[in-house]
């Protein structure tokens, strides 16, 4: 895919950021790690890898404004345009010598995303896509699974920990869900939880209080890979942090089995 010239920064930015996340994964255990509140930790390769990324990508485009998990929001000339970003999706995963993470960073014009990558630079796996052109896997291009029964279909979300209170919801969304489906999976980063459903590996996804940053870049894959995309209650904004996706056969089933807590 010839992408555009945003796209092509993007991913230039994701590939650096990534080199400078795997150098820093292989010494894991001499990375000096500071705590941020219960179960959120940041590292100092989460620090270096959120200013390659401004660096690239504000250099590249100066007049944009600026949303990162490190850094905080920046207003920029243009107000219509930002780039939202997160350096190290799956920090704990990172720090614990668990080779599932990702470089997420989208674009917004208007309100709307138009694109999105995701680097798994572990696994040299860079998930991408702009809106109106599908999305894709390296050279791959790439699609939601076509499963139609719930009792074929693997879910993927997010576990509270360290007694965050969305904790009974998600427990009693479990005891609904687990009959009705081939298994869930909790593999601690969103961003490629979503672009896994992009690729067919999960049928759907479903977490509650997320930030923009978590998921902003994996919602615009999940679309251009024929996904459906919703807020946990119907017509929420999902960027605001309660989402819900699927592949378009099982989404009705799934969201009806999801949304069936009243607060939800």
């Amino acid at each position: 895919m010839i992408g555009s010239a945003n796209l092509n920064i993007m991913l230039k930015a994701a590939r650096k950021a990534g080199r400078s996340l795997v150098k820093d994964f292989r010494e894991v255990e001499n990375l000096q790690v500071s705590s941020k509140g219960a179960g959120d930790f940041v590292s100092k390769a989460d620090i270096q890898a959120e200013k390659i990324l401004k660096e690239d990508l504000m250099g590249a485009r100066p007049t944009y404004g600026w949303l990162g998990e490190e850094t905080g929001e920046e207003e920029g000339q243009d107000p219509t345009r930002r780039w939202i970003v997160d350096p190290l999706d799956g920090t704990t995963n990172f720090l614990h010598g668990l080779p599932h993470w990702a470089v997420s960073i989208a674009l917004e014009h208007k309100g709307e995303i138009v694109a999105g990558v995701v680097f798994d630079a572990a696994k040299d796996e860079m998930f991408f896509a702009e809106k109106g052109a599908g999305a894709w896997m390296n050279e791959t291009r790439i699609r939601c699974s076509d499963r139609k029964r719930m009792i074929e279909a693997i879910f993927a979300t997010g576990v509270p920990f360290a007694g965050k209170r969305t904790l009974p919801a998600t427990l009693h969304d479990f005891g609904r869900l687990l009959p009705m489906c081939a298994g869930v999976r909790r593999w601690g980063s969103a961003a490629l939880d979503l672009a896994y459903v992009a690729a067919g590996r999960y049928d759907g996804y479903w977490e509650r209080e997320l930030n923009a940053w978590d998921l902003a870049a994996g919602l615009i894959i999940v679309k251009e890979a024929g996904g459906l995309v919703d807020g946990l209650r119907a017509g929420q904004n999902p960027i605001d942090g309660n989402v819900i996706v699927a592949n378009e056969p099982i989404f009705e089933s799934f969201a009806k089995v999801i949304r069936e807590r009243p607060d939800a």
